[in-house]
């Protein structure tokens, strides 16, 4: 059975309009390289989009606790400063 690409792409554009950021833009490339191929969209291939432009929690938590670690940092470099009676 030979995939028409026309209605692959209207779904693919409607549901990229739906979506947000980063993510509309990997399923509407996921969306062109199955109208371009003419093949059937597998869910490891959509899974495999979604997971290049998602963060995991635990690249989320380094984030946050090395911006964290920045803030004290130059909290610190501060206090020093006005203790030597310089603004921050």
């Amino acid at each position: 059975m030979m995939i028409k690409p026309l209605p692959i792409l209207a779904f693919c554009l409607t549901t990229a309009l739906m979506l947000q950021g980063c993510v509309a833009g990997a399923v509407v490339g996921a969306g062109a390289a199955v109208v371009g191929g003419a093949a059937k969209v597998t869910g490891a291939a959509v899974g495999a989009g979604f997971d290049a432009v998602t963060t995991s929690d635990e690249e989320t938590r380094a984030k946050r606790e090395r911006e964290q670690r920045a803030w004290e940092r130059e909290q610190r470099r501060c206090e020093q400063r006005q203790k030597r009676g310089k603004d921050c």
